[in-house]
């Protein structure tokens, strides 16, 4: 009935989209004829055919206003059927509520039904493990079987009161039993296992002791010997740095100094420069050559505090400018008597002051090729020294 009143709900919005459509049409007309009346006077020719489309129309319009009565009549028809059908459907979901209440009572029910059966389950489980409990204690404890005491008849007389005080002695001296504990025949031996355990454990105890107080001292020594050689190297290459500074700078001073004086082990060092004409500043705030002058003014005071027999340097003059690569040239020259120089370089100045140069070269693609040049400029070829 729900199908037959949507269909007929569906036929009855296509009636009444005609009927719109035909109201339309009607109006549309009744604007045309409104038009045609205004225009007789000025077309007198068009007189007979507007006439007959007005006819037309005016039949059309009846036709429309028949067929309009006979949807309206559908329609009420349809709007009866669907109050009846919405009150049946109304009566059917009130009795589908009731019938609803009535089985949410009945689960309801049933899940107490279910409930009470686990927990009757669970106590007949606990009780069942009660009674096995039970005859295996009589079995351990007396040595008889539960039957055996059921039919006794002698232990169905005895009161609650006398069982009760029956029942404490023998867990009294059941706990009495047990503290006693097992008898342990070994106790002896035992005993005189860990006491020789007990002695070599205190022998190794004291060799600890002793090795962490030995260890102790030793490690005090080497800090205050470390301090003492570090505070030693650090004046006399703080010294070398500066003089060497002020040799390649032509002026200027420059010293180190540490940041932490109380305790020179954890200590970091800073490296104040003051080329000439600047003032006091830290090494970072100077540029790019100076920088490169100062950190091998350092590293010249380092080498000279220990020397090698030979020094690789590796392009340490390229952010130097002439005059600076002049000094570090006269620098590595002076210190060649004693040391052997290795410098890697692209400097003019610099390999002027060489005395042996080794060049690579390449005159076909591909193949490299070595030369070298002996300036001999020493006499004793004992002492030449090579700066390539």
């Amino acid at each position: 009935m729900q199908q037959e009143a949507a269909e007929a709900a569906a036929s009855l919005a296509g009636l009444e989209e005609r009927r719109r459509n035909a109201q339309s049409n009607f109006d549309q007309t009744s604007r045309l004829y409104n038009s045609q009346g205004q225009r007789i006077q000025q077309i007198e020719q068009q007189l007979a055919s507007a006439s007959g489309e007005k006819l037309r129309r005016e039949e059309e319009t009846s036709s429309l206003a028949a067929q309009q009565g006979e949807l309206t009549e559908t329609r009420a028809a349809a709007v009866a059927e669907s109050a009846s059908l919405t009150a049946q459907a109304t009566e059917l979901r009130t009795a589908m509520a009731e019938l609803d209440q009535r089985l949410r009572a009945l689960r309801h029910e049933t899940e107490s039904l279910r409930e009470q059966r686990a927990d009757l389950t669970a106590r007949a489980a606990r009780l069942t493990s009660d009674i096995e409990h039970l005859e295996g204690t009589c079995l351990n404890d007396l040595a008889v079987e539960a039957s055996t005491l059921r039919e006794d008849e002698s232990i169905a007389r005895i009161e609650g009161e006398a069982l009760q005080t029956e029942e404490e002695e023998s867990r009294a001296l059941k706990q009495k039993l047990e503290a006693m504990g097992p008898v342990n025949m070994m106790a002896l031996e035992e005993f005189n296992e860990t006491s020789q355990r007990h002695g070599f454990l205190e022998t190794q105890r004291k060799d600890l002791l002793d090795s962490i107080e030995n260890t102790q001292a030793s490690i005090k020594e080497i800090d205050e010997i470390s301090k003492q050689k570090f505070e030693d190297a650090f004046h006399v290459i703080n010294d070398n740095f500066s003089v060497t500074f002020t040799k390649l700078f032509g002026g200027g001073q420059a010293f180190m100094k540490l940041t932490d004086t109380e305790n020179t082990a954890e200590s970091g060092i800073d490296i104040v420069a003051s080329p000439p004409g600047k003032k006091l500043q830290n090494v970072l705030l100077l540029s790019g050559g100076e920088k490169a002058l100062t950190a091998l003014s350092l590293l010249v005071g380092i080498f000279q505090y220990q020397p090698a027999p030979f020094c690789i340097l590796d392009e340490v003059d390229a952010p130097l400018d002439e005059t600076n690569v002049g000094r570090f040239a006269k620098l590595i020259s002076d210190m060649s008597s004693t040391t052997q120089f290795v410098v890697i370089t692209h400097s003019k100045r610099t390999m002027a002051q060489a005395d042996i140069i080794y060049g690579v070269t390449m005159q076909e693609p591909g193949v490299s090729k070595i030369v070298s040049v002996n300036l001999n400029r020493r006499d004793d070829a004992a002492t030449r020294r090579a700066v390539a």
